[in-house]
């Protein structure tokens, strides 16, 4: 099976690439070093020896450069719904792009396989029967998940009501003690981490895909996504799903393929439902008179189609921007890291670099807060550099590879929780741009979120230990008095 799907990936790629080619309006030579780069990157990251992010980052990429490109060059003779600032749409503009994101893509490659030299996963994952959640789990696990999805219920429906955290909107309510953080980290991967423990848990216990590891994912992101105004619900069900498949396949376990479709289905479904409830909200919220059931049909409509998945993914649009610019260069470079979050104001991208409809006098900046992103390439790229821009892709990777084998060495092997962690990375990379100077907070965010699961492992262990230590205390007096 799988093998047929790289076979059918490959015909597929092949397929779009002769069919764009002619309409490229540059040298033929640039687009094929930009697709090869590119869809290399892609199947580079399910070999054997690949990290997690090596897949998500080439997954974010291929669609934000390669298949927008690709499909816009079909469908729209190159042209963008998107902005791109200064580009001007020549063959020399177009083979400008082309080199610099090609370059991109193979120094991303390079980072990979020098990786790959220090480490790489174990062909199977460690068995988690010893670890103190998991006992704790297993002896609780029908308690765990109620509390588990009483606090999913509780987070998501005072988000809802309170507005602390949703996209696109202007925080409404300031909460004490630093409660608003609190809620940003459960709602993008703090829960979705104990998920992730969930769905490994489960594996261990029923040895194949169970109904509570397929509706556990899924449950937590339709109701987090949804508070969060947020049609990303397949990020983080992406992650869990990837990191599961390859946790079964490791392990020999069956996969079940009518079991496999029916989570599939099932994922689609609460998919489809989260971005009617979406879309619904975000019009109650932007447009309060246009929330009826037509107004929400048409936006569904649009959003399941170009903008959604392929308009919405960051990419190509914001290296052309950046590559045609006047204000490139180190000042530029220096002002970005400058950048400050402040609620409601255009980013330095937006006021800068392209001709934003975010800068629009019309938008009502004291509840909503929206900005362009140009990618971490096009960032990169903002001095003018391209042995800048291929070293720091190359650290920029290896820092996602740290954290990534951080989490599988202190959280327990679980490739689950590391297929989720690098996702999270992976994203804030492939829409990088916007305050990069407080990328701290996200990282330091992940970097505790392990130090909690790897404290709570300790602390369920030593438990575990007493309580076992006590029944062996007990049991030995027992056997004393019997020999009384």
């Amino acid at each position: 099976m799988i093998r047929a799907i790289y076979v059918f990936s490959l015909f597929a790629v092949s397929c779009l690439y002769f069919l764009a080619a002619p309409h490229y309006p540059g040298r033929w030579l640039e687009y094929l070093a930009f697709s090869v780069a590119a869809n290399g990157l892609l199947f580079a990251g399910f070999r054997r020896r690949a990290l997690y992010f090596d897949a998500f980052i080439g997954i974010f990429l291929w669609l934000g450069f390669w298949l927008k490109m690709s499909l816009r060059l079909v469908l729209a003779g190159g042209a963008f719904s998107e902005p791109v600032g200064a580009f001007d749409g020549s063959p020399a503009s177009f083979d400008g792009v082309m080199q610099v994101a090609t370059l991109a893509f193979c120094a991303l490659l390079a980072a990979s396989f020098l990786r790959e030299r220090v480490f790489s996963y174990p062909d199977q994952p460690p068995a988690c029967d010893r670890a103190g959640l998991f006992l704790f789990y297993r002896r609780y696990r029908w308690w765990v998940l109620a509390a588990l999805f009483g606090v999913v219920a509780v987070i998501s429906i005072t988000n809802i009501w309170l507005g602390v955290y949703q996209r696109g909107m202007v925080s409404e309510t300031r909460l004490p003690f630093g409660l608003n953080g609190v809620f940003t980290w459960a709602l993008q991967f703090g829960l979705a981490s104990f998920v992730a423990l969930v769905v490994r848990f489960e594996l261990e216990l029923e040895e194949r895909l169970s109904a509570v590891a397929i509706l556990a994912p899924v449950i937590e992101g339709f109701m987090t996504n949804t508070a969060m105004l947020s049609r990303g619900m397949v990020l983080n069900g992406m992650a869990h799903g990837l990191g599961g498949l390859r946790t079964m396949l490791a392990r020999g376990l069956p996969l079940g393929v009518w079991r496999i479709a029916a989570a599939s289905a099932v994922f689609c479904v609460f998919f489809m439902v989260s971005v009617l409830a979406v879309n619904y909200l975000r019009i109650a919220k932007f447009n309060p008179g246009e929330a009826g059931l037509d107004s929400q049909t048409t936006t569904v409509t649009q959003s399941l189609t170009t903008p959604l998945f392929i308009d919405r993914w960051v990419g190509i649009e914001g290296l052309m921007a950046v590559v045609s610019s006047d204000a490139q260069g180190w000042d530029l470079w220096r002002e970005a890291w400058r950048e400050r979050f402040q609620p409601g104001t255009p980013s330095l991208y937006d006021s800068k670099l392209i001709v934003s409809p975010y800068v629009d006098p019309g938008i009502d900046r004291t509840r909503n807060h929206f900005v362009s992103l140009p990618g971490l390439i096009a960032f990169l790229y903002y001095p003018g550099t391209l042995a800048f821009l291929f070293a720091g892709l190359v650290m920029a990777a290896w820092l996602a590879a740290l954290l990534e084998v951080l989490a599988f060495r202190y959280c327990g092997g679980n490739w689950v929780l590391c297929s989720l962690f690098a996702q999270v990375i992976a994203f804030r990379y492939a829409s990088f741009g916007y305050v990069p100077g407080q990328s701290y907070l996200l990282f330091g965010a992940l970097v505790l979120n392990g130090v909690i699961l790897h404290a709570a492992d300790r602390v369920c262990s030593c438990l575990d230990g007493g309580r076992s230590a006590s029944r062996s205390a007990a049991h030995r007096t027992l056997e004393r008095r019997h020999e009384t």
